[in-house]
């Protein structure tokens, strides 16, 4: 399975289609923040999805039900692989580094991190 990187606008549609699993365009609008976009853009929207192998849909008379055919932890991996590889050169210690500088993790923070990699550790052995 080949995914694709997604829009603001895009992403935005999928969030909400992996919280409600099915909807329709109207169900997919009435999720979204205000100011509401317009019923075709959402539309052309979850057309470009279809398009891109996100979603799918049955046919119901005139009414299209939406799916997703890719899962939210698919493309949570396939992000995050992409932000370590553009953003840290596949290194964790970089990673993990910038968000100690950047968030000011705590010494509790940082003995829970570490508590969690023994803990994978010990999995893995």
């Amino acid at each position: 399975m080949h995914i694709k990187e997604l829009t603001k606008a895009e992403e935005q549609v999928m969030q909400i289609l992996w919280q409600l699993k099915e909807a329709i365009v109207k169900d997919i609008i009435e999720e979204m923040p205000e100011p509401k976009p317009a019923y075709n853009t959402v539309s052309t929207v979850v057309r470009v999805l279809e398009g891109k192998g996100f979603i799918d849909h049955k046919a119901y008379g005139n009414s299209h039900v939406y799916f997703p055919l890719i899962s939210d932890a698919d493309y949570k991996k396939f992000t995050f692989d992409k932000m370590m590889t553009n953003y840290f050169s596949n290194s964790y210690q970089s990673l993990v580094s910038f968000i100690v500088d950047e968030k000011k993790i705590s010494v509790k923070e940082l003995d829970e991190l570490t508590s969690l990699i023994d803990k994978l550790k010990n999995e893995k052995q």
